[in-house]
């Protein structure tokens, strides 16, 4: 078996709008002003992906415009509003989660500190990909589900590690960046786990994720 086909779980650090200024530019807009009611110096902002390997194949997961209606052939099992859940009844403010076989992840040359190995388990790389479904859509660039910051494709990626069960503590983008919605997902899976606990059922680390509504993990 080679490195390449070996099971595992690899993080990548994309400079947010690799491949496109205009959301770049946005970007850095955003993060000027943040910085600034922050009182702090502005960072570099990283958007995340994911590239899981099981013995059935590579898989890329990744939160995303939808493009068309295609979405089948990249592997789309969840799809979320942008800015509100009105604006979601159109297919421009709606964003698409990929869990894509053979997939790629556009820009990915842009990767900055890039990838991170987080698990040579295959057992936790599989629960990755079972997690991907059931991830919470929020809606992108609100904080729904009161976790303090918005929700986005970083919340996703960061749902999905703790959920398996691996340490988030220790990952952090690269040096001098942000990962703007990191918390949130981090938040949202705590708090699934304690509600989870406190019924007495299987934990999200197990092998199969229970069914969310965002009223039943919105902050009381």
């Amino acid at each position: 078996m080679t490195a390449d086909s070996e099971p595992g779980v690899d993080l990548y650090w994309l400079p947010l709008g690799a491949g496109g200024h205009s959301v770049r530019l946005n970007g850095r807009a955003f993060e000027a002003v943040a910085a600034r009611l922050e009182r702090r110096a502005p960072s570099d902002l990283y958007h995340s992906a994911l590239e899981v390997r099981v013995p059935e194949g590579r898989f890329v997961i990744e939160q995303t415009p939808i493009s068309d209606h295609n979405g089948g052939e990249r592997g789309v099992v969840a799809e979320g509003a942008v800015g509100s859940r009105w604006a979601g009844r159109f297919r421009i403010f709606r964003y698409e989660v990929r869990r894509w076989c053979g997939g790629i992840i556009p820009d990915v040359n842009e990767a900055v500190e890039s990838p991170q190995r987080l698990t040579d388990d295959p057992d936790v790389a599989q629960r990755v990909l079972d997690l991907v479904p059931h991830v919470p859509t929020a809606v992108w660039g609100r904080d729904e589900l009161g976790a303090g910051e918005m929700w986005n494709s970083n919340s996703i990626i960061a749902w999905l590690i703790a959920s398996c069960g691996l340490s988030p503590e220790s990952i952090h983008p690269p040096a001098g960046g942000r990962a703007p919605g990191w918390h949130a997902g981090l938040v949202v899976a705590r708090r699934q786990e304690t509600l989870l606990d406190s019924v007495g059922r299987e934990p999200m680390a197990g092998r199969r994720a229970a069914s969310f509504t965002s009223a039943s993990i919105a902050k009381p």
